[in-house]
């Protein structure tokens, strides 16, 4: 059975960025459920549920330590956030996803919106995002985005999708649509884009690339040993030469990718990976503690310490690797404008 809709009041444009659209008209509700429903239209289902037994044999973790501890999603600018997605029929992997940061976000007006639909094709046992049998594209989504990215004043825009393997170039050039939407209705506006593999469709990263990102980001996820275990319809070379052909294809469009620790990884592993992704051309990456979403899902090995991000940190750094965010609650977009702009963002 879907949630009711909330209801909230906000008062009209306060707290929206410089040069946003405010909300017009006095104290407002604001629906927070999607005004078409469409999803209930999509044919999609939850994860199925089994057990994933951990790998360890140490006592499973039992509560989050207190650097785990996220900002509350609460606040006027937050509900601001909420209402002009949901009047725009918009998705974003903050809320598909259930991140974390979600308050921090849309606190400052920001989102990473997700598109080619909420429903996924591949069922990976990490991800909340659910799966199933998706909608057909929505050609008019990217014009919404760019709008929304107007009223939220966005000088910096984040784009990622669900897995869409059914369609011939895998969303690629649905992604293509939206940038190029981006940079017509917000001049000066920078666009990162989080992909997916494209099953090694190296026409469609083309076609991504051809509309020019200002930054391209496909995230590893995990070390090579997991990948089965952790995402089973990924391969890891596969997604390193992506990677490298970001620079062969398009030059001047820095590749970025992130991985999640915390799923039976080992320090040297995460190394190893570290060394892989600057060796394949990549100059960004994120490293972010793994949070299991359920009991359902890829159960969480090991709570990270800060102190040993900051060792991943600083090894990417002495790699080479031009920018490295490792914290415990970072993810692929979080705070992503400050690390394209030659900042380390170290939580």
């Amino acid at each position: 059975m879907e949630p009711k809709a909330e209801a909230f009041t906000s008062e009209s444009g306060a707290g929206l960025s410089p040069g946003a659209t405010p909300v017009t008209g006095a104290a407002q509700p604001i629906g927070l459920s999607l005004p078409s429903d469409r999803r209930l239209k999509a044919g999609e289902k939850r994860k199925p549920l089994r057990a994933y037994e951990r790998l360890s044999e140490a006592p499973a973790p039992l509560r989050r330590p207190d650097w785990l501890r996220a900002r509350i999603p609460t606040g006027k600018a937050y509900l601001e956030t909420k209402e002009i997605l949901r009047t725009l029929d918009l998705h974003t992997v903050c809320e598909s996803a259930n991140c974390p940061n979600i308050g921090d976000c849309f606190s400052r007006h920001t989102a990473t919106f997700l598109i080619l639909g909420n429903v996924c094709t591949r069922a990976c046992p990490f991800c909340d995002i659910r799966n199933g049998k998706p909608l057909p594209v929505d050609a008019q989504e990217p014009e919404r985005v760019a709008d929304a990215a107007r009223q939220l004043g966005l000088r910096y825009v984040v784009v990622t999708s669900v897995n869409r393997d059914e369609l011939s170039d895998g969303g690629a050039s649905h992604f293509a649509a939206t940038i190029r939407a981006l940079h017509r209705e917000n001049p000066g506006v920078r666009v990162e884009v989080l992909i997916p593999d494209f099953l090694g469709d190296e026409a469609a990263l083309r076609t991504v690339l051809e509309a020019r990102p200002d930054v391209l980001n496909h995230n590893m996820e995990t070390v090579k040993r997991l990948y089965k275990r952790v995402r089973p319809a990924g391969r890891y070379e596969r997604s390193l030469q992506l990677l490298r052909n970001v620079s062969t294809f398009a030059e001047g469009i820095p590749a970025k990718s992130g991985l999640m620790v915390g799923v039976g990884e080992t320090r040297e592993e995460v190394e190893e990976l570290i060394g892989d992704l600057h060796a394949h051309g990549v100059s960004m990456i994120t490293i972010g503690q793994y949070l299991a979403p359920s009991t359902s899902h890829l159960p969480v090995e090991r709570y990270v310490t800060p102190e040993e991000f900051a060792h991943y940190r600083d090894y990417g750094m002495a790699a080479g690797v031009r920018q490295v965010a490792s914290s415990p609650l970072v993810r692929s977009s979080f705070h992503a404008e400050e690390q394209a702009g030659e900042t380390v963002w170290v939580g």
